[in-house]
């Protein structure tokens, strides 16, 4: 059986903490489609996340294997679409980025070359009817992407606006096929709720009404952590959950850092620098 586990709590760092703690003592152990021939088996569970308030801080865990600089990149790429030129299965390269599925959604054989505009709609739908079932986006092209080496994780997304004492949230509801929790999950999340946050925004200039960022409900249907990757994740994410604190700001030893701290920001610009520098050599990264 594979299990079903649920964590909740107020903050992105805080939920993705509980997550893995959750998925490394509870997870089943199943091999992959990408493990070599000696890898051990991954730590595999279905996960739901709530996250109650997406942008309270301390927003980042420095367990996260990557640095600040790759959030900003992330955020930018999902949101802002900086790496859809990337998309280039012909010549091996990526087959998709989730701000082309849900800004772009197309079908390549399409005689009309027809695109569409998922987060477009959403925004339009909700500005209209704020408690619409109907504002969902989705990411699969099922005659295509079975087929691809890398297919997308994200699957669908959904939102709807909630009023709770006079004041209204945009809440969203992500669901995905697979996770890599440890390697991506973060990061996932960081961009996501920038996302959640950009169609807030997009809203409330449509209605004149503010509309502030609510629940982020993440799903997925294989939430694991890849065998090849539980030594890394032994020696960084359990040794500092051991060693430091959660959040001190007194201190240095602290296992998660303000998004609006100095050296969050200065990380953020570092990346956008990084983005400018990848715009002049057309240097490549990765998408999750």
């Amino acid at each position: 059986m594979i299990p079903v586990l649920m964590v909740k709590g107020e903050t992105v760092a805080e939920v993705w903490e509980r997550s893995l703690i959750e998925l490394w003592e509870k997870g089943t152990s199943v091999k992959t489609e990408y493990d070599r021939q000696d890898d051990p088996p991954s730590k595999d569970a279905t996960m739901i996340m709530v996250i109650t308030n997406p942008f309270a801080e301390p927003r980042i865990h420095l367990a996260f294997p990557g640095g600040i600089e790759d959030l900003e990149k992330y955020r930018q790429e999902v949101v802002d679409g900086i790496h859809d030129q990337w998309i280039c299965p012909q010549e091996k390269k990526w087959t998709y980025t989730y701000h082309d599925r849900l800004f772009n959604y197309n079908i390549p054989e399409s005689p009309d070359k027809r695109k569409i505009n998922q987060i477009e709609y959403m925004i339009e739908k909700l500005s209209s009817v704020f408690f619409t079932r109907r504002a969902q986006a989705i990411t699969w092209i099922p005659f295509y992407d079975p087929a691809t080496y890398d297919p997308p994780c994200l699957q669908r997304i959904w939102c709807r606006i909630v009023e709770d004492d006079k004041k209204f949230y945009l809440v969203m509801n992500v669901h995905w096929r697979s996770r890599d929790a440890y390697r991506a999950a973060f990061m996932n999340i960081f961009g996501l709720t920038s996302l959640q946050q950009f169609i807030a925004k997009k809203i409330s200039e449509k209605t004149g009404k503010e509309i502030r960022v609510g629940q982020y409900t993440d799903i997925a249907d294989s939430y694991h952590i890849y065998g090849e990757s539980i030594p890394d994740f032994k020696e960084r994410f359990l040794k500092l959950i051991e060693k430091r604190d959660f959040y001190n700001p007194e201190h240095t030893k602290s296992r998660t850092l303000r998004s609006d701290s100095a050296v969050a920001q200065a990380g953020f610009e570092y990346g956008r620098q990084l983005i400018e520098m990848e715009k002049r050599t057309g240097r490549k990264g990765a998408t999750f």
